[in-house]
């Protein structure tokens, strides 16, 4: 009987204690949302503008990406995925990523989970931006949507300890897909963007060394202009320019030129046959041009100008100086 009263009085007791037990909820740890002036690299100025930034922090990297506006009817969203190997994160309980070179069969699994939609064709030509060497594909949507997919791997150098192979770099992917503008110009987005982020160990740079200074630069003989076409002797002056004169150029009337007929020039027709003596009133014989079959010249019309009605007659008698105006009329000038 006692220890049955025991048994009962403890389990009261647990009872009691677990009701009054408190406690807070504690967050995964995983990815989480950060300002996007965190973000670890940025898109060329003029864009496409940062959504948001979603960062992974493991044991030995540090992994962000950055989705960008999208205006595409291809289903899935634009990013830029940069990925630091080779730096200590904040949660060393999620351990490291693997190390995965860059291979054909992983960009392969890579573009068909990010671009299902759109058969992506790879470009055999070298390119390279400011951080080196970067391959991409590229293919248009059944709506005509362009789409790229770029990738990058920034690799650091050897430092005089140890060779940095598998950590100290940069993994870089870009998807892009937009509605109203081309191949060439998606791709000015993957050689503008600019990594924000380093490692603070000089010995992991992925960057490598800076490069020097111009050799130009200090040397005498050897002038540096501020544009490529340099300076000739009086043809771009220095300073204050004067304002450039107003040149008048007189105005070009057009005077319209009356041409004048030409007279027509008619060659006469040669007389056909012998030619008929006449008789002459002073009882000689006159030669005359009129031809057998009495056929008369006539000058060539003029414009404007009307010529009188001539009529041939055969055998026309040309009648003598004497016998025009004489009151009467003799035999021989009848």
């Amino acid at each position: 009987m006692h220890f049955v009263k025991i048994i009962a009085l403890v389990t009261l007791a647990v009872l009691g204690t677990s009701c009054t037990t408190t406690g807070g909820v504690r967050q995964s740890a995983g990815a989480e949302t950060v300002p996007n002036e965190k973000a670890l690299a940025f898109p060329p100025p003029g864009g496409p503008a940062i959504v948001s930034v979603v960062e992974r922090r493991h044991k030995d990297d540090v992994e962000q990406t950055i989705s960008l506006s999208t205006s595409s009817s291809v289903i899935g969203q634009n990013f830029l995925k940069v990925q630091f190997l080779g730096v200590t994160g904040s949660n060393p309980g999620l351990g490291s990523t693997p190390y995965k070179m860059i291979s054909e069969g992983a960009i392969s699994r890579e573009m068909a989970a990010t671009i299902p939609s759109v058969r992506l064709a790879r470009s055999t030509t070298f390119v390279q931006n400011s951080y080196g060497p970067f391959g991409y594909a590229s293919g248009q949507s059944r709506a005509g949507d362009t789409c790229v997919y770029a990738w990058q791997q920034i690799q650091a150098g050897r430092s005089a300890s140890v060779e940095q192979r598998n950590f100290s770099m940069v993994q870089v992917r870009l998807r892009l897909c937009n509605a109203h503008e081309t191949e060439r110009e998606l791709l000015s987005t993957v050689y503008g963007y600019t990594i924000a982020g380093g490692f603070e160990n000089a010995a992991l740079n992925p960057y490598g060394a800076p490069r020097g200074a111009d050799a130009l630069l200090g040397r005498l003989g050897d002038p540096i202009y501020p544009d490529a076409g340099g300076y000739r002797s009086g043809a771009t002056p220095i300073g204050y320019e004067p304002r450039p004169a107003v040149v008048v150029r007189p105005a070009i009337i057009s005077r319209q030129t009356t041409v004048q007929p030409q007279a027509v020039t008619v060659a006469a027709p040669q007389p056909v046959g012998p030619r008929v003596p006449l008789p002459d009133p002073q009882g000689g014989v006159l030669q005359t041009n009129v031809p057998q079959t009495g056929v008369v010249t006539v000058p060539a019309q003029m414009p404007g100008q009307v010529q009188p009605r001539t009529t041939g007659t055969k055998g026309t008698t040309v009648p003598s100086p004497d016998c025009i105006g004489d009151a009467g009329v003799t035999a021989a000038c009848r």
